[in-house]
């Protein structure tokens, strides 16, 4: 009876070891989502864009599209959540450039046919590309930049807020750090001890003195709103809620409550 009970520990010991190590090997294919290229020209999507490339501090071409506006009143580096290409973002580059805002499209590492696979260092330079295209190639002062994140996106820009100080900064459906929505997600896994890629956003915003404005949905499935909101307590931020609004829903990809917020803090 011992044996057959140390046998059968052993085999449930196997089993877990066997899903937990699984679930760190491949985590970053649950993470990142992106979708390949090629991807058509800025100009085929948004009239005025342009096709830019991002060179980042580990030596990588990025695709991105630039949409500039003249006597623009500003201008929005987005970085996007974890899913999905720039092609994806069009619509809100449209209506902030219906608004007199340039808008910069980035695409990560491994996203949009780019080359390079993302991770959360990876990332980070990826958008400090960004920044410097739009500061040393377009020319455009760093106090006229506002950022804006989208889900996986605000602990892209949260973090360089800290370096690289915006006029503003617009989280929409921000989490307090990627391992609470894991956690959420996984419930019957140690998702903090595995996760190798942290965005601890709450950290990044009580660092950052830029003003905050956070947006999330009130029916927001894959990002709970309660974590939104934590975000923007540790920011002193503005809050705007989109009632019975879920993750990727148009009201929180190009929806009129966004785009004003976007608009107002660009001032």
């Amino acid at each position: 009876m011992r044996r057959r009970v140390l046998i059968g520990l052993s085999a449930v010991v196997a089993v877990v070891a066997l899903v937990l190590g699984a679930a760190y090997v491949f985590q970053r294919q649950l993470v990142y989502l992106p979708t390949g290229g090629p991807l058509p020209a800025a100009a085929d999507v948004l009239p005025g864009g342009r096709d830019v490339t991002l060179r980042t501090a580990d030596d990588l071409d990025l695709g991105a599209w630039f949409l500039p506006v003249p006597e623009s009143r500003g201008t929005v580096l987005v970085a996007p959540g974890n899913g999905g290409d720039r092609s994806m973002r069009a619509p809100l580059a449209r209506a902030l450039a219906e608004r007199g805002l340039s808008v910069l499209l980035l695409d990560y590492r491994g996203y949009g046919g780019n080359p390079g696979s993302p991770s959360e260092e990876g990332l980070a330079l990826d958008v400090r590309a960004a920044h410097d295209f739009l500061v040393r190639e377009a020319g455009i002062a760093p106090d006229e930049l506002v950022y804006y994140g989208e889900s996986l996106g605000c602990g892209v820009v949260a973090e360089l807020a800290t370096e690289r100080p915006p006029a503003a900064m617009v989280l929409r459906s921000p989490f307090t750090e990627l391992a609470a929505v894991g956690q959420r997600h996984y419930p019957f896994l140690p998702v903090k001890l595995l996760l190798r890629d942290r965005f601890p956003v709450t950290e990044h915003v009580s660092a950052s003195k830029a003003p905050l404005t956070v947006v999330y949905g009130t029916a927001d499935a894959i990002v709970p709103p309660e974590l939104s909101r934590e975000v923007a307590a540790a920011g002193a931020a503005k809050i705007v809620e989109v009632p019975g609004a879920g993750h990727n829903d148009l009201a929180l990809l190009a929806g009129d409550r966004l785009i004003d917020a976007v608009d107002q803090a660009a001032g």
